[in-house]
Order: C-alpha cells, then sequence, then structure tokens
C-alpha cells in the first residue's frame, strides 16, 4: 500500500525514491511485523484466555510425555493468529501487493491458516481432541498444491526444470509431474514445521532461520546481476519475495517473545500449518526446492523421525526413537527442554549458513 501510494512521489520529491528499493521495504516489513506482533501479543493472548483456548496434553498418547509437558495445559494456543495478522499487516504495507508472487505466496499462507484454524477450532470449541482428521488435513494440503503447480504449469515463464545445488548445469525437466512435485514441497513442508512445533519456541526459531535464508535466495534470484554472476536461474520480480519473507521474520521475532521458555502463548495449527506451507511456496516460486532440504534440514529430520518410527513399527513392531518426533526423543534421553530447543536453533543456524554458501559451491 505504501509503496502504491507514496513512491510515485518520488518524482516530485527524491525521498520517496527509497521506496523503490526491496531492501529498505524488507528491512521495514521486519520492523512493522516485530512491532505488530509486540503491541497486539498481549491482548490477543488475553482474549485466548478468555475463551480458554488452552493447549490440550493427551496422557493417553504418552504418559511420561505427558508429566514433562503437564505444566502446560493452561497454556492458551492458537496464538498463530497472531503470526498471520503481522505477516499480512506488513505485506500491505510494503510489498507490491500487485505481484504475482506475492499473491500466490498470501494465498497459500491464507489457505493453510484457515485450514490450520479449523483444526484448532474443532479441537477447542467442539472438543474433538485431534481436530480435522488426518486425511481431511492431507486433502486441504494436496489441493493447495495442486492448484500452485496447474498455476505454474499452465505460466509459459515457469520452467519446469529441477535444479540440483552445488552443480552449475544439472537440473531435471519435470514436465507434467511437475505438478506432483510443488504437491509434495507444499505437503512436506507444511506437515514437517507442524510436526516440529512440541516445544517452547523451537519452530518458530527455525522458521526465522529458514525465512532469512529465503529472503537472501529471492533477493538474489530475482537480481539479475547477482544471478548471472551466482550462475542461478534469473527469475523476473521474485526480488519482492525477499519483502514477504522479511515479513516472516519479523512476525517470528515478535512471536518468540511470547513464545519463548518458558511460552506464554502456542501457535496451534494455525500457525504452523501456514508457516510451513509460506516456505514451501517461496521455495517452489524461485525454484529453491531441493535447497529447501538443507536449510530446513531439522524440519526434514523431524518428519522423518515419525516416518521411520511409524514404519518400523508396523513393520517389525519395534521402535526407532524413544518417541517421535525427534525432539521428543531427546527429552526422553535427559535433555533438559531448553537444551534441545538451543541445540536444534544451533544446527539450524548452521544449516541456514551452509544453504547461503552453496550459491557460491557451484
Amino acid at each position: 500500500m505504501l509503496y502504491h501510494l507514496l513512491y510515485p512521489l518520488h518524482e516530485l520529491i527524491s525521498f520517496f525514491n527509497i521506496f523503490r528499493y526491496i531492501t529498505f521495504r524488507s528491512a521495514m516489513a521486519t520492523l512493522t511485523a516485530f512491532l505488530i506482533s509486540l503491541i497486539f501479543g498481549p491482548s490477543i493472548i488475553n482474549k485466548l484466555k478468555q475463551l480458554k483456548i488452552k493447549e490440550q496434553i493427551r496422557k493417553e498418547d504418552s504418559e511420561r510425555l505427558y508429566e514433562l509437558h503437564a505444566q502446560k495445559q493452561n497454556i492458551p494456543t492458537m496464538g498463530g493468529l497472531l503470526i498471520l495478522l503481522a505477516i499480512l499487516s506488513s505485506n500491505l504495507l510494503w510489498a507490491d501487493i500487485f505481484n504475482r508472487y506475492i499473491l500466490i505466496c498470501l494465498f497459500s499462507t491464507f489457505w493453510l491458516g484457515v485450514t490450520g484454524f479449523l483444526d484448532d477450532y474443532l479441537k477447542q470449541i467442539h472438543k474433538r481432541s485431534k481436530g480435522l482428521t488426518a486425511t481431511a488435513k492431507l486433502f486441504s494440503q494436496i489441493n493447495l498444491g495442486l492448484i500452485l503447480g496447474i498455476i505454474l504449469f499452465l505460466d509459459p515463464h515457469n520452467s519446469m526444470r529441477l535444479d540440483f545445488p552445488f552443480f552449475k548445469n544439472l537440473s531435471l525437466d519435470l514436465g507434467i509431474f511437475y505438478i506432483l512435485f510443488v504437491i509434495l514441497v507444499i505437503t512436506g513442508s507444511s506437515n514437517a514445521v507442524n510436526l516440529t512445533d512440541g516445544l517452547d519456541g523451537l519452530a518458530i526459531g527455525i522458521v526465522i532461520m529458514v525465512a532469512l535464508s529465503l529472503s537472501v535466495l529471492s533477493y538474489v534470484t530475482g537480481n539479475v546481476k547477482f544471478s548471472q554472476y551466482l550462475l542461478i536461474p534469473y527469475i523476473p520480480n521474485t526480488g519482492e519475495l525477499t519483502v514477504f519473507c522479511a515479513s516472516i521474520v519479523g512476525a517470528g521475532l515478535g512471536f518468540l517473545w511470547f513464545n519463548c521458555f518458558p511460552a506464554s502463548v502456542f501457535m496451534g495449527d494455525v500457525g504452523s500449518l501456514a508457516l510451513g506451507g509460506a516456505l514451501g511456496t517461496v521455495a517452489v516460486l524461485i525454484k529453491k526446492e531441493l535447497l529447501l532440504l538443507i536449510v530446513g534440514g531439522i524440519f526434514v529430520l523431524e518428519a522423518l523421525s515419525v516416518i521411520l518410527q511409524v514404519a518400523s513399527f508396523r513393520l517389525r513392531k519395534k521402535r526407532i526413537f524413544k518417541i517421535a518426533p525427534l525432539h521428543h526423543h531427546f527429552q526422553f534421553l535427559g535433555w533438559t527442554e531448553s537444551k534441545v530447543i538451543v541445540r536444534f536453533w544451533i544446527l539450524a543456524s548452521l544449516l541456514a549458513l551452509l544453504t547461503i554458501i552453496t550459491l557460491k559451491i557451484r
């Protein structure tokens, strides 16, 4: 909004030329989203408390896990609404809202935010302990991926090639299978963040690092000079996604203010599903899907631990981990919650650094 209102004034007052720069608007998007989270956070948390929308720890899932997390029972959830408010408001102010890539990302975030909201709503208001069925959530994620896949497949300017990190000219033309690949990325990233959201500040801290890395990747992908220098595909207008990713960083930092250990609020599925889908969508749009596996390595390990645990138990009647997802396994090994969180953050930061380094290792 500010971009469209104020930038045209640069012909009269040169100061307004600053709104042309993605770097400036990204920085402002981060600050705006952070301040919105910080200002509206207390009132939203109090409202959630009044509505008695609280975290539910089910004893029947694991008695030991219940003992470790019993103190979280009265902490409000669905705080992801605060994150979505900050992201949307920040983008409306600082992004080029007519940019097709911004619209696609906002659409994906909203779609999965609604899915997560329905899941949380059924848990909290209708007291359905598991909310939406796993099939219903998966159906929503697949439909979103299908819509995005078809839109991009029909776009004559969009490439169906999958680029491989560390290689200059190695890529694979997926053809019609590109649609299935988009579905896989969106579904996988959304579920992976959702599975990681089990400890105070764990998921949102990693989301911040992934979003920060994707903001750098978006900027160089949308900049013809940087993309040529780094030998990566140049995709016009994707630089605007830097603003979108920056808004996630700001909203995440603001939410972490209340979600850090010991947490005052949890994001719920309305936050985790939306954020995971948003990160996956950005990766698809800038053709960095495989780099998402590196930068989101912790999310991958969390999801993989659940898949392996379920498969092992069904095939061998034995468990690989004490419990899944992975962060709870380390709790069962005796690590304190804060130690698990910080160590996972450390690994996530190193993976983010490695992801940026891959731009030069080609």
